[in-house]
């Protein structure tokens, strides 16, 4: 598990106490549930109408890997891989299919079962990265959802100032409640900023590190199979995955880069 945004959270927030404390204000002044109601709840429901269901549930269900982080270093993953080159070298790739039931990752385990089947290796490629696609692209939407929140919630927390500053004017005649008044208005605005600086952008960015993270994590073991079945010996496959996972470009450019015929002396 990788704590980095439950740290960052509560330092954030600490800070936000520190500041608090210092300036000899309350914290309860700030927990208003009407600013709050609206805050959270507008900012939500005006980022599932930005797009669809689908969009809404992928987010919440990709909130829980926010908080876990990455499951597999790349370096794990090498290890993984060197040893089924070693297997499929010492036994043939059919005894790569009593590794099946026990491969934990989705990804590594249908490689496995495609190899051991005897799938085409460019029909393999063509299979894999299909699947890697099609998690970036969860991956994205994920993380432009929680953005969106970020972006809404300024806006939001404006709305309910307004709103509040409206409830003020009709107390005019009131001098003596306008102080508290006043202020309770800009809760609003406070928790608009707070909730997108603190909480909505900082899970989006998350996610989307993440996603990068994961997309390099599948690249590895999309090449690493690909080199195991072609029987490429295991310290081979162990050296170019090492290099891959150093290798920072993203995987059509390094593929191109690959590809490009040798210049002429």
């Amino acid at each position: 598990m990788d704590p980095a945004l439950l740290l960052g959270l509560v330092l954030a927030f600490g800070a936000l106490l520190a500041m608090i404390s210092m300036e000899g204000a309350s914290f309860t002044a700030l927990l208003l549930p009407a600013p709050m109601v609206l805050v959270f709840g507008g900012t939500i429901a005006v980022g599932i109408a930005s797009g669809t269901m689908r969009d809404a549930l992928l987010a919440v269900k990709a909130l829980p890997r926010a908080f876990r982080g990455e499951r597999n270093t790349g370096q794990t993953v090498i290890e993984a891989i060197v040893g089924y080159a070693e297997t499929a070298r010492a036994e043939g790739l059919l005894a790569l299919e009593r590794s099946v039931a026990d491969e934990q990752d989705p990804f590594l385990k249908q490689a496995l079962q495609s190899i051991a089947d005897g799938t085409d290796a460019e029909e393999l490629r063509l299979v894999m990265e299909d699947e890697i696609a099609s998690a970036a692209a969860r991956n994205r939407t994920a993380a432009r959802f929680y953005t969106t929140l970020g972006g809404f919630a300024p806006t939001v927390g404006i709305i309910g100032t307004v709103v509040s500053l409206t409830h003020v004017l009709e107390k005019l005649d009131e001098p003596s409640t306008l102080g508290p008044l006043i202020a309770a208005a800009f809760v609003a605005t406070l928790w608009g900023l707070l909730s997108a600086n603190f909480i909505w952008l900082p899970i989006g960015g998350r996610l989307r590190r993440l996603g990068e993270l994961e997309l390099e994590r599948m690249t590895l073991m999309m090449e690493g199979m690909l080199a195991v079945q072609a029987g490429s010996p295991p310290h081979f496959v162990g050296e170019r995955l090492s290099a891959l996972a150093s290798d920072r470009r993203p995987p059509r450019r390094r593929r191109a880069a690959a590809e490009e015929p040798a210049l002429d002396s």
